[in-house]
This record gives structure tokens, C-alpha cells and sequence, in this order.
């Protein structure tokens, strides 16, 4: 996951510039008349600069400093932080009234797994609108109801828009530090041959090879945890026109998802249009579903060795493992298809598949 940097301790008071302006007028026994006459500027100017109703140019600081004997640099920077407080006092105002707006994140789920950082109130709201990198919630409204209008397909997206957002947001900041080479269908088409021999692989050894090879041709690879009660095993999209997302989530935890949901991914990415987005949440129905499961099945049992297996009178463990070492992928793949097209019930073979967990967090491991 990509870090964050902390952001700098901001006050939430502003200083006058033209106090400090007062007490130096007073150290110099110099009237605000005297500095107007020596300026060669307004009277009226000089009390609105001291009042704050007018801004210390660059043009003026250099003429204080002459006067004064105080770098301009120091008049420059005060005025600077004085305005730089001033709008941050004012939109800590407006975002108080936006405070609704945080009911629809799982705020506390993402802060656990450090997509945020734990906050509360304004601090917490300022937090989610730099994670989404938006300025406003209006402006989280504009970006995913376009974003929306591209998942109209799924119906997760409609019922819990707020963390479907923040999963695939999350998507796109890990995507943003994977270095990818342009998009060549050809390439990726290639190494997904590769990458079907990484399913017989421990995560420690297929994670960075499926990376790398992917990202080699012009597919991002990254594994999001799941949201509480957001039922998504993978979303394939473009960030750009030459680099692909495949986005994974880990859902049901077991091999045979996880590398169909890769490969139904893949298919998307291979098989559908630059404009097309997919969220996979069991339920897709239509064409372009149906092709990537196709191709998913396909990629990871060819139909020959799939058809011999379901004409096998009684199929074994033994008839299973065989399969398995013809077409180089792990036998908890092929019990996972059988299981799915009932030709092995869902309580037969499981010990074949692999499970996978998530490491835990660093705030898990103290609780621990």
C-alpha cells in the first residue's frame, strides 16, 4: 500500500500582519502618518493594512523594508500565513455543515486497515475528501456520479456507493506506485500462460510475480481488502489509456476464487472496450459477464482436459491430481469448477484447495 505523508500542524488562528506592523511603528517612535509620508503611499492605506483590510503586496514589503529596516520576506511570509488562516478558519466553517456527509464511509474500518488516518469531526472529513483527493464533498458528488453512471451494471455500487468508492479508491492510490510498461494485449494475453503455472505458487511467491509480469504488460495488479458488508471479489477498469486495473479483493478467501476472479478480471481487460468498467459482485448476469467467466474457466482448465474430467464416470482425488499436473495449475482450481457445475458436491475434495488470509494490521498485532 502507498504511504501517506503527514501534513504539517496548521493553527486554526490567524495573525494580523498589521499588528505586528503597529508594534514596530511603536518600537521606532514613528506615527502611522510618518510611514505613509515615507512610503509615499495613502494615509487611509497604511490604517487598512494595519486593520487587515488591505493585503501587504510584494511591493509594499519591499517599501517597508527600506522604511522599517524588516526584510521584506518577513512582511511577505506573515501576510502569506495571516491569508492562509483566514481561508483554512473559513472552510473549516463550511465544512461543519458537511459533517452528514462522513455517515456513509466506513471510516473506522478504513482507518483500521491505514487507508486514512483516526480522526474525528472536520479532521475526519478533511482526511476522506485528501483520500478520494477531492476538494469538497460537491466535488466527490461530480466524480462518482460519473463513476457510477460506468458501474451502472452493478447493483452493489447503487446500494452502498460510499464503500464501493472508498475500496476502489483505494484501487487507484496502491495502482499509482506500480510502475507499468504501455498496455500490449498480445503481452498480457502471453503471460497469463505464466501466470496460470503461479496458481501451484504460495502467496509469498505468485503476489510479486503476478505483479511484476502484469505490470509488464500494462495491467496494474493490486489486492484491497474487503469492506465490512461490501461483497466485491474483483473490478477491472482503465486509469489511463495505456495502463489497466485489475483490482482484488480476497473475498471467499480460497484458491479457486481468487484465480477465477483474476482471470475473469483478465478477461474483461482482454475481451471488452478501454470505456468499460466492471465491479464483480457474484451477481452480473449479462453478455459481457458470461464471456468473462467463459474466458476465466477456459484459461485456467482447458476444455479438453475440462471435458475428460466431467465424462470420468467417478471422479477421484487421484483423477483430480492428474488433471492438475497435465494443465499446471493447483488441483484446488479444478475441485472448485467441478464443484461449481455440480459434478462434485461443495463437501467433496476441499481439502485440495488452498486458503489465504490477510495479514494483520498493525494496529491487530498490538491488540494481539
Amino acid at each position: 500500500m502507498a504511504t501517506r505523508k503527514d501534513h504539517p500542524y496548521k493553527p486554526d488562528y490567524a495573525v494580523l500582519p498589521g499588528d505586528s506592523l503597529a508594534e514596530v511603528l511603536e518600537s521606532l517612535s514613528m506615527t502611522q502618518a510618518d510611514l505613509a509620508s515615507r512610503m509615499g503611499r495613502p494615509l487611509k492605506t497604511i490604517n487598512e493594512i494595519i486593520k487587515g483590510k488591505a493585503a501587504i503586496t510584494a511591493d509594499t514589503a519591499l517599501q517597508l523594508e527600506r522604511v522599517l529596516g524588516v526584510p521584506a520576506s518577513f512582511w511577505i511570509n506573515l501576510e502569506r500565513n495571516y491569508r492562509d488562516a483566514l481561508a483554512r478558519k473559513k472552510d473549516q466553517e463550511r465544512l461543519k455543515k458537511q459533517l452528514k456527509w462522513l455517515r456513509q464511509f466506513p471510516v473506522r474500518a478504513m482507518a483500521r486497515l491505514r487507508w486514512i488516518r483516526a480522526k474525528d469531526g472536520v479532521e475526519q472529513l478533511q482526511e476522506l475528501l485528501r483520500f478520494f483527493g477531492v476538494a469538497s464533498p460537491d466535488q466527490w458528488g461530480d466524480v462518482w456520479r460519473r463513476a457510477g453512471v460506468a458501474y451502472r451494471r452493478s447493483r452493489v455500487f447503487e446500494s452502498d456507493p460510499g464503500a464501493v468508492t472508498a475500496w476502489l479508491r483505494q484501487g487507484e492510490v496502491e495502482a499509482q506506485g506500480i510502475r507499468c510498461a504501455p498496455y500490449e494485449p498480445k503481452r498480457f494475453r502471453k503471460v497469463l500462460g505464466e501466470i496460470r503455472g503461479l496458481t501451484l505458487q504460495p502467496p509469498d511467491v505468485f503476489h510479486p510475480e503476478l505483479v511484476r509480469l502484469c505490470a509488464e504488460s500494462g495491467v496494474a495488479v493490486v489486492f484491497v481488502p474487503e469492506l465490512p458488508k461490501l461483497r466485491i471479489s474483483g473490478a477491472a477498469r482503465w486509469i489511463s489509456p495505456r495502463k489497466a486495473l485489475i483490482q482484488l479483493s480476497l473475498r471467499y478467501k480460497t484458491n479457486d476464487h481468487l484465480w477465477f476472479s483474476f482471470f475473469h478480471e483478465a478477461g474483461h481487460i482482454l475481451l471488452h472496450g478501454k470505456r468499460s468498467v466492471f465491479i464483480d459482485d457474484g451477481k452480473g448476469s449479462d453478455g459481457k459477464e458470461a464471456k468473462a467467466n467463459a474466458f476465466a474457466a477456459d484459461s485456467l482448465v482447458p476444455p479438453t482436459t475440462y471435458d475428460r474430467l466431467r465424462a470420468t464416470s467417478r471422479l477421484t482425488e487421484a483423477a483430480v491430481l492428474r488433471a492438475s499436473r497435465e494443465v499446471g495449475v493447483a488441483p484446488g482450481i479444478i475441485v472448485g469448477r467441478l464443484q461449481h457445475d455440480g459434478i462434485l458436491g461443495y463437501d467433496q475434495l476441499n481439502h485440495l484447495k488452498e486458503r489465504f488470509a490477510w495479514a494483520p494490521t498493525e494496529s491487530e498485532e498490538a491488540a494481539a
